[in-house]
């Protein structure tokens, strides 16, 4: 397999025309902020960008981006090339149709050599697109950074934690800033006011860092939120970074697209100081 990760979603979850994909990245992280934040970490969607893009563009353009992006997501697909579970992409680039995107090795590895989870597994990434939806803000907003991409197939808290303290011990040894990406969207195909009513609790835990309770409150209250692990991996990297809370910037649903709110999949953006 080549180590040019080629795009799996483009035209699909967003305009396969560069410049109609820069066009529209443009329009959603307008206005940008006078003096992006500095932060730790942030949560954004990964939908397709008609329905989360404005989400995630309230994020992005209040941030800003440092020389490198760990963007932790779940995996959709399945597939799985590794015993650990945390899936990266270790060497090469990632290409959308804005150009590619360099791919963090040195990052990477010094993260591998601390967690026996991490490992290179190409066949994760084949056709995920939770990590590849958000590649397009970074590369319109920041375009010689780099990335660092995991995606995880599993929820259990032990393996989280033993995640987001390597992460937080790696990042604590680098030279250069990082910020953590957990690329997640909230409820799925349940009514606007349930949708609401369960994020909010699991939205509680995320205020507070508490990546253990986050867990667990989606287990106990059924909250579909599909990349809880990597925001249970990056609250807790956070939090050891010296994090203390996280702020809920934006919360939407499918149904302000729509105009459906019967079954919607809602989206929530969150920045971690």
């Amino acid at each position: 397999m080549s180590d040019i990760r080629p795009p799996a979603v483009a035209g699909s979850f967003y305009p396969a025309a560069p410049a109609e994909l820069r066009a529209l990245i443009e329009r959603l992280v307008s206005p940008p902020a006078p003096t992006p934040r500095t932060v730790r970490a942030a949560i954004v969607p990964h939908a397709g960008l008609v329905y989360s893009g404005a989400c995630a563009g309230v994020v992005f353009r209040d941030i800003a981006i440092p020389p490198v992006v760990v963007v932790l997501a779940p995996n959709h697909t399945g597939r799985l090339g590794i015993e650990g579970g945390a899936s990266a992409w270790m060497r090469g680039a990632f290409r959308t149709p804005l150009g590619t995107l360099c791919v963090a090795e040195a990052f990477l590895a010094a993260l591998a050599e601390r967690c026996e989870l991490v490992g290179h597994d190409p066949l994760a990434h084949r056709d995920e697109h939770a990590v590849e939806v958000e590649l397009p803000f970074i590369q319109y907003l920041a375009p010689s950074a780099t990335i660092a991409p995991i995606v995880l197939a599993w929820d259990e808290w032990a393996y989280c934690r033993e995640l987001g303290d390597a992460l937080a011990e790696t990042i604590r040894a680098w030279p250069d800033a990082v910020l953590l990406l957990a690329s997640s969207d909230m409820t799925h195909y349940e009514p606007a006011q349930t949708c609401a009513r369960k994020d909010r609790l699991a939205l509680n835990a995320v205020e507070r860092l508490d990546g253990g309770e986050l867990l667990a409150v989606c287990a106990r209250q059924q909250v579909t939120m599909c990349g809880r692990a990597p925001a249970a991996t990056v609250l807790e990297a956070a939090q050891r970074l010296g994090a203390t809370s996280a702020e809920v910037v934006d919360y939407r649903h499918s149904g302000w697209v729509t105009g459906d709110d019967s079954s919607v999949v809602a989206y929530a953006g969150v920045i971690v100081p």
